[in-house]
């Protein structure tokens, strides 16, 4: 390894830890988001941690945040769904670390939250938000800093059926 191919101090542990959300794009029909869900019940190796779903009128994308990305990809292959992927930040509000201070954290360094919604499977049994800002790593740098815990795909609940 070359000297310039060794990261610097200032570079390591630069990233904060994220979770990958899948946008899941459906026909707009009845029945298609049971056929989704369903289709993770049959999954033992993964199970939906989070859920949200935006409707236009013919389609709907669902965002899902599940306790394994890699399970996940080949649910979605298997059924044929149009999906993306995008990196967000998971992070627990607790007294102290409320969702308000988390706001004035990002707004004083003039990041925007594009969208936000909360995990149903929480990791330690406290409120915690999926968040999808403008720059991921000084979004999670930040609210590092200032206390808030970011958990990583390890960190959420693990199928136990």
């Amino acid at each position: 390894m070359t000297q310039s191919s060794i990261p610097t101090p200032t570079q390591q542990g630069y990233a904060p830890p994220s979770v990958t959300q899948f946008s899941v794009f459906l026909d707009n029909k009845v029945g298609k988001l049971y056929d989704l869900v369903e289709s993770f019940d049959n999954e033992p190796a993964t199970q939906i941690c989070a859920l949200s779903v935006h409707e236009a009128s013919d389609h709907a994308v669902v965002r899902i945040i599940t306790s394994c990305s890699t399970a996940t990809r080949g649910v979605l292959r298997d059924h044929r769904l149009a999906f993306s992927e995008t990196e967000v930040l998971v992070v627990e509000v607790t007294k102290g670390h409320t969702l308000a201070t988390l706001c004035l954290h990002l707004l004083a360094v003039e990041l925007s939250i594009r969208f936000a919604y909360p995990l149903m499977l929480r990791p330690n049994g406290t409120p915690t938000i999926a968040l999808a800002v403008d720059d991921l790593t000084l979004g999670g740098q930040i609210l590092r800093r200032k206390g808030f815990r970011l958990m990583g795909e390890a960190d959420l609940p693990q199928p136990t059926f």
